[in-house]
């Protein structure tokens, strides 16, 4: 699976949350400045092309539709993320994270909580 552009995530994530759509509903969705129809219209057939988005012809109207789930595609691109800026290490990623001069203390309790929960559930299931 491809890795998506900015444009065609911006695109895809209004897919995600309509299901079926024409290049207007997309358009509408989309905060100003509204980019062009035909620049809307553009990314859709690359979506189309890299096999994100599929479409069904309505008289001479195409109605498209995200045929990737949202959830396939971001446990992929975290895994490439991950793989590309921290070498694979989720140590390394929580690291950066939590030296990030903008995580505040009461964000660093929500992790610290999120990861005992997780930890306590991982050892009930050993």
């Amino acid at each position: 699976m491809k890795e998506l552009t900015r444009a065609e995530e911006q695109v895809m994530q209004i897919m995600w949350e309509i299901k079926e759509c024409v290049v207007h509903d997309i358009i509408q969705r989309m905060s100003e400045p509204k980019p062009a129809y035909n620049t809307v219209s553009t990314i859709v057939r690359i979506l189309e092309t890299k096999g994100f988005v599929d479409h069904k012809a309505v008289g001479r109207t195409h109605i498209y539709f995200p045929i990737v789930d949202k959830e396939d595609y971001s446990k992929r691109f975290f895994k490439s993320f991950l793989s590309r800026y921290f070498k694979g290490s989720f140590a390394e990623l929580t690291s950066a994270f939590t030296e990030s001069e903008n995580m505040s203390l009461q964000e660093m309790e929500e992790i610290q909580k999120l990861i005992e929960k997780n930890l306590e559930q991982k050892r009930r299931e050993e």
